[in-house]
């Protein structure tokens, strides 16, 4: 299985250069790995330079979820990160990642000053 970088995902999701986006399609066909770092960073892309809401980027993230030829580095936990983001959007994904991601590793509680992050079952507001 191959492995995606940022660029080529962005692609992928915001579809706005036909060329590389039927590269990408072409080189993700036999199967793609998308890492927490590559979803992330994609994510900080369509908010920042996009300009995507909350809606359309949890919708990306289902969508990447969902396709039949993207693995998503543990998608469960990128799954049950999605739940959380969804619930509450103003935390931002990558807040609720790396809450699951400390979760699936045994090493919580997650310490935080974010008083909306530590909100969350599993974290601590220091």
């Amino acid at each position: 299985m191959h492995a995606v970088d940022t660029n080529l995902l962005v692609r992928l999701v915001v579809r706005d250069d036909a060329d590389r986006v039927d590269a990408g399609e072409a080189f993700v066909a036999t199967g793609a790995w998308v890492s927490h770092l590559v979803l992330a960073e994609t994510l900080w892309v369509l908010d920042a330079l996009y300009h995507r809401s909350a809606t359309q980027i949890a919708d990306a993230i289902d969508r990447m979820l969902k396709h039949r030829e993207l693995t998503l580095q543990d998608a469960d936990v990128v799954a049950l990160a999605l739940d959380h983001f969804r619930s509450r959007p103003s935390l931002g994904f990558s807040d609720c990642l790396v809450l699951e991601i400390a979760r699936k590793a045994g090493h919580l509680p997650l310490g935080t000053f974010d008083r909306n992050v530590a909100k969350l079952d599993g974290t601590r507001r220091l």
